[in-house]
């Protein structure tokens, strides 16, 4: 369902298809991005494992399925110390990256 703000909610379901955590965003890419930046970070893009994740709209029958995978990499360089003082603190961030591959409607009796 919509909410009044345009967002959507979306609630990560596990291999049992218990809902551990949920998220929300505009499109169900961009909570899967949320959804993939809680994965345990690899050293690089490259040696990442991907991991499905399978995403259910609330208020639907609709999960969408997504590859997910997340990595360390260096923070950017900050020009104004001012503006963004919290990353003069941090030599890492976290990436993640997904792809979709596809959209399963479930039937819950």
């Amino acid at each position: 369902m919509v909410r009044e703000d345009g967002k959507r909610n979306f609630a990560l379901r596990d291999e049992d298809g218990s809902e551990s955590s949920e998220f929300s965003g505009n499109m169900p890419r961009q909570a899967a991005l949320k959804a993939a930046r809680t994965l345990d970070p690899a050293p690089s893009e490259d040696e990442a494992e991907r991991i499905t994740l399978r995403l259910r709209e609330k208020g639907t029958k609709k999960v969408h399925e997504y590859e997910g995978w997340a990595w360390k990499d260096s923070a950017p360089e900050v020009d104004d110390a001012d503006d963004d003082f919290w990353l003069n603190d941090l030599n890492d961030i976290t990436k993640a990256n997904v792809s979709k591959q596809g959209i399963e409607y479930i039937d819950e009796a």
